[in-house]
């Protein structure tokens, strides 16, 4: 055990949050709270927030806007941009708010923030002032953390929280109103309803609006929605978009930018023009193409619901006869080791070869980990072939090599992650980089 695991172990929780939430005070008095003069927008929720983020920078940028952007996938500000080396989708609260500071430099007038439950819990998102939060959706995840599913979704709420409560801007001269953004078809719609708001909106597929009728309320909804391998594609209005992103989590996901975008005054035109531009989000469905006859996709997916959104895309990609081969883990340092059964049983019902190797162990060891996801693998009586390969370069050297034509290769957990962590070290990581030499040295030995 790492003695700040220790310490933590030992310092009562009302003494924790009075560190994190004076180190937070501390960080926006320092960089003199640079939030003020610039509008922040903080998206929440479980899955969807980073490709949202990305997909509503894009329609910002086109319409003018000078946009800067913390994600999980990457850092932005207007045209520098680099991906999060950090192992945390919400940056610390001295690194954000100079984050913040920095943006404003740069004369950046929008700032996206991929607003975390952990990082709520640990007090990052004070002293930000943000002007529109939004929800993307909500399923079970950090449980063990958090101590249970409401206790969850209440740090989620904090967000909206802290919108409602925050101090009104006025940029150029101009007021800068308080708006919510909210998934209407996600079950736990009402609870973020409840927060206080100058406008709020609503998005979904399934038109149902559960806003009040008042006037600073508005719901959008898509119609004529469509999503196979060339793409997804939707209406807002008299607007037709389409984009070559695969899976029909994206058409929320997009829905939400669309929506969010015209809540900040640009509309559904401006957004088709940005959104067909975007041909891929990094770490996002990646098709990793080095002259193999086999699809290799790359995905951060390490939850429930996002192994169950990419497996089904991958059952739409697949050809005739062709399997899908899963290779993945699960992070380890005492993260959600409720969820490992649950990868192993959604894999089991999708996959038709699973290779289960290391993710991040942290300091837990390895082989612990992945019969935690075997064990749901076999309660789920899979019949195909399970394998463990700790090494996660030799476990994707063996799937590639046992890849046949017209076989889905899945490459979950890492994305665009820039390191793993195993025990004390922290050693460089490029799943993209593994994967395309691993198919060229395949395809070197088969000549």
């Amino acid at each position: 055990m790492s003695l700040k695991s220790f310490i933590r172990q030992l310092a009562p929780d009302f003494l924790i949050s009075a560190y994190h939430l004076c180190l937070a005070f501390l960080a926006a008095l320092w960089y003199s709270f640079p939030s003020e003069g610039m509008v922040v927008v903080g998206v929440t929720g479980t899955k969807g927030k980073s490709s949202t983020i990305f997909m509503l920078s894009k329609i910002l940028e086109e319409a003018g806007m000078k946009v800067a952007v913390s994600s999980s996938l990457m850092f932005k500000i207007k045209e520098n941009e680099w991906l999060n080396p950090y192992h945390m989708t919400m940056a610390g609260r001295f690194k954000l708010q100079e984050f913040l500071y920095q943006a404003k430099q740069a004369g950046c007038t929008h700032v996206l923030i991929e607003t975390t439950s952990e990082g709520i819990k640990q007090y990052r998102h004070k002293f930000i002032n943000f002007d529109v939060a939004i929800f993307t959706n909500l399923t079970p995840e950090h449980i063990e953390a958090h101590g249970g599913f409401e206790n969850y979704k209440r740090a989620k709420g904090k967000l909206f929280e802290a919108l409602a409560s925050g101090s009104a801007k006025k940029i150029n001269g101009a007021p800068v109103p308080k708006i919510a953004v909210l998934n209407m078809d996600d079950p736990h719609a009402e609870y973020f309803m409840r927060f206080g708001a100058d406008k709020k909106y609503g998005f979904g597929l399934k038109g149902t609006c559960k806003l009040p009728a008042q006037e600073q309320n508005a719901c959008v909804f898509a119609s004529l929605t469509n999503s196979d391998a060339a793409g997804i594609a939707f209406t807002v209005g008299h607007t037709a978009l389409h984009l070559p992103l695969l899976g029909q989590f994206n058409i929320y996901n997009a829905l939400c930018a669309v929506v969010a975008a015209q809540s900040l005054g640009v509309n559904a035109d401006v957004a088709k023009e940005a959104l067909k531009k975007v041909i891929e989000i990094p770490g996002r469905m990646k098709f990793v193409q080095s002259g193999q006859k086999f699809s290799a996709i790359i995905d951060l997916a390490h939850t429930p619901s996002s192994f169950e959104a990419v497996f089904e895309t991958a059952q739409a990609v697949r050809k005739e006869k062709g399997r899908i081969v899963a290779v993945f883990g699960a992070a380890g340092g005492g993260r959600d080791k409720w969820k490992r059964p649950e990868l192993g049983s959604i894999a089991a019902k999708n996959a038709d070869h699973i290779i289960l190797t290391n993710e991040d162990p942290y300091d837990e060891a390895p082989r612990g980990i992945l019969e935690q996801i075997k064990g749901g693998i076999t309660a789920a009586n899979f019949r195909g072939p399970v394998e463990i390969v700790e090494d996660r370069t030799l476990a994707i050297r063996h799937a590639v090599n046992l890849a046949r034509w017209n076989d889905v290769v899945l490459f979950l957990g890492k994305g665009t992650e820039q390191t793993m962590v195993l025990r004390d070290a922290t050693i460089p990581w490029n799943e993209e980089e593994v994967v395309a030499v691993e198919i060229r040295n395949m395809l070197y030995d088969r000549k």
